[in-house]
């Protein structure tokens, strides 16, 4: 049962990633001529539901996974690994619910949630070929850097759009 759920949770890492590679570069298309049409806004739509199944598979089968993982090694299971690909899913569901309610800005927003499923997909692709020990200090250190980058070529991306549009008039 555990490897069907790894496998599930897997895929959903797998779907949530390409969704928030769409996600992005349909906010950057939508927004290049300064308007979001309808057709735009539709198909953006469809992927934030997809991200939202995406969520769903994610957090059913992690919730499985620990409690399995509890049944089979105890405390053993809640490593360090764990822990951080919780904080980055918990940071996932915390920034959609934001972003839905448009109480963080699209300067931080959609640069923390590409960077965040991108981290998770990258440690989950890591998982597979490693047993990973993951120092929290570094693992942290390297999620803030990651969403610094992040949101510096968002908001490189967006201004030069928006200059470009501009220049248009």
């Amino acid at each position: 049962m555990e490897i069907i759920f790894s496998i599930i949770q897997s895929m959903g890492i797998s779907l949530g990633v390409g969704c928030s590679t769409l996600a992005i570069l349909n906010f950057f298309h939508a927004i290049a001529d300064g308007k979001i049409e309808e057709t735009e806004r539709n198909f953006m739509g469809v992927t934030y539901r997809v991200l939202r199944v995406s969520m769903g598979i994610i957090f059913i089968s992690t919730i499985v996974l620990a409690i399995t993982g509890y049944l089979n090694t105890g405390y053993a299971y809640f490593t360090t690994y764990f822990f951080a690909q919780t904080i980055l899913i918990a940071i996932v569901f915390i920034n959609a619910f934001l972003m839905t309610l448009h109480l963080i800005p699209s300067t931080f927003g959609p640069a923390i949630q590409a960077s965040t499923w991108y981290a998770l997909g990258f440690m989950m692709a890591l998982s597979v070929h490693f047993d990973l020990h993951v120092n929290l200090f570094i693992f942290i250190s390297a999620y803030i850097t990651l969403i610094l980058f992040t949101i510096s070529l968002v908001n490189a991306v967006m201004a030069y759009l928006k200059q470009k549009n501009q220049s248009r008039v």
